[in-house]
């Protein structure tokens, strides 16, 4: 019967996994940039930049006035508008001058481009987000995988362990001891499992995804991370300025700022209103045609409040550029030493630790069950085998972690 439970299992936990999706981190960023909804919002905002250029283009309508007869007294006729009657017409067309229009469709195409700019620093926040998830619950699983197995081996003995404690031949303090090894390994999983849990949640929503991400790592794309750069504080902060696209930005801002000033400076001119206009009577003399002009006076408003208000901000941008330059070394430098530190950490595991573990993992469980080692030893080995085998994958996604902030850092594939 316990067979026949351990068939059923099996075959539920297949079909679990052929459910799950198993995909690699190239599969995962093509998911990712096809349905994001963080990105697809994001984008709208580059659609409404779009808009904003196209309509800082348009000139302001022209104005169309008719004005006709409603009551001719010396004729007592209700819309003379006839021969004899009287009405009028006129049409009026703003002139911007100062260079407004210019100036603010200059302005809509920097605004345009830092949308486009955001969007993408946006793209950089969220792609490493899905690759720290995306390793993360690789190696968390890696590690679920270990102490699964081990917590499999310690139930069975601590079944047959209390038979033969009930039976008396054994004591009762081995069963207590093996029953204290299985709530340490139970308590450490869940700590990893409480972790894959936000992770994979993570990792669902960026890709949209109602099925779980199962992610697949080959040797060969994790070996990349080990290879050695050095650290050249001016090459790397060149690329991340030539790359990094909130520093882009920045310098955006400050682009737009200064022709915002010029925009609310051209605004303090006069614009001019030209038109014509039609009269069949009421004017000096019959069918009167005319041309108008039109000026306000800037006696009062001369737009002084827009135009400090645009330099203080100008003057403000500029600061927090000042200020983004320094963070950029210290982010550059902060990012390059824990990648650099895990990769020394790892690099000095031998490449065959992980078969080393396992050949002396089964050779201490025949051992154990041949009772060639005692209870104790085998227990200390089992949470020592658990802890390296941790460790590795611990240190292994560290590296993936740091090397990928590294590489978002610079905004270019280092690795």
């Amino acid at each position: 019967m316990r067979k026949l439970y351990a068939l059923l299992l099996l075959v539920f936990l297949n079909q679990v996994v052929t459910a799950q999706n198993a995909v690699t981190l190239e599969d995962c960023e093509s998911q990712f940039l096809k349905n994001n909804l963080f990105l697809l919002a994001s984008h709208y905002n580059i659609d409404a930049a779009k808009a904003l250029t196209i309509q800082a283009r348009i000139w302001d309508n022209p104005n169309l006035t008719a004005e006709l007869n409603a009551y001719n007294p010396e004729r007592n006729q209700y819309f003379d508008i006839g021969k004899e009657g009287q009405k009028a017409f006129g049409i009026e067309q703003l002139i911007y001058l100062g260079g407004k229009k210019r100036n603010e469709i200059k302005l809509a195409k920097t605004n345009e481009q830092l949308a486009e700019l955001q969007f993408n620093d946006l793209l950089r926040n969220l792609k490493l987000q899905l690759r720290q998830s995306f390793y993360t619950v690789y190696y968390n699983t890696k590690s679920l995988e270990t102490t699964d197995k081990q917590i499999a081996h310690i139930e069975d003995l601590i079944n047959s362990y209390s038979i033969q404690a009930q039976k008396g031949n054994i004591p009762l303090r081995d069963v207590v001891r093996l029953q204290t090894l299985y709530l340490n390994f139970k308590n450490e999983r869940m700590e990893v499992v409480n972790d894959n849990i936000e992770q994979q949640a993570n990792l669902r929503l960026l890709l949209n995804s109602k099925e779980m991400i199962v992610p697949k790592v080959y040797e060969n794309e994790f070996s990349k991370y080990l290879k050695e750069i050095p650290f050249d504080i001016k090459a790397l902060e060149s690329d991340a300025i030539a790359n990094r696209p909130d520093y882009l930005a920045k310098q955006k801002e400050i682009e737009a700022n200064e022709l915002n000033i010029k925009w609310q400076k051209s605004l303090s001119v006069p614009d001019i209103t030209l038109g014509a206009n039609y009269d069949q009577r009421s004017g000096a003399f019959n069918r009167e045609a005319n041309l108008t002009v039109g000026i306000p006076l800037p006696l009062w408003n001369k737009n002084k409040g827009n135009i400090k208000y645009a330099q203080t901000i100008l003057a403000q941008s500029k600061v927090e550029k000042q200020n983004f330059d320094l963070q950029l070394e210290t982010e550059i430098t902060s990012a390059w030493n824990k990648w650099e530190e895990s990769r020394k950490n790892y690099a000095v595991i031998k490449p065959t630790v992980n078969a080393d573990f396992e050949a002396v993992y089964n050779g201490i469980l025949t051992n154990f069950q041949k009772r060639n080692i005692s209870l104790l030893e085998f227990t200390d080995f089992m949470e020592s085998y658990n802890q390296a085998n941790v460790q590795v994958n611990e240190l292994k996604k560290k590296l993936a972690l740091s090397a990928e902030e590294l590489n978002s850092t610079i905004n270019k594939d280092l690795f």
